[in-house]
């Protein structure tokens, strides 16, 4: 199937509407009907600030990034994009063409 991958990048624990972000992308894509997502927690990573976010032993709180990533047909994509600019959030994402299916 052709499609596209959308891809997400937010700070572990922020938070959008009392839900942390992730969640709630994970949430509104189920709601838009989008049949599968996926959020991964990164080992360490930065930003356009230039800030290393990394995990370190017996830290309590770290902050590093986490991505959600969806593999979806356009009209899937516009419709996740639009509520996010509905909700006015602010996140980083990466839209690309892919191929993806079942075998």
């Amino acid at each position: 199937m052709q499609g596209y991958c959308l891809k997400f990048y937010v700070h572990e624990f922020h938070k959008t509407n009392g839900k942390l972000t992730y969640e709630w992308l994970l949430e509104k894509a189920l709601a838009l009907k989008i049949h599968g997502g996926s959020a991964f927690r990164a080992l360490a990573g930065f930003g356009k600030h230039g800030i290393l976010h990394e995990e370190h032993f017996l830290e309590l709180a770290s902050e590093v990034p986490v991505e959600v990533i969806f593999y979806l047909q356009e009209d899937e994509a516009s419709a996740l994009l639009q509520a996010i600019k509905e909700k006015d959030l602010s996140l980083y994402y990466v839209k690309f063409p892919a191929e993806y299916g079942t075998l």
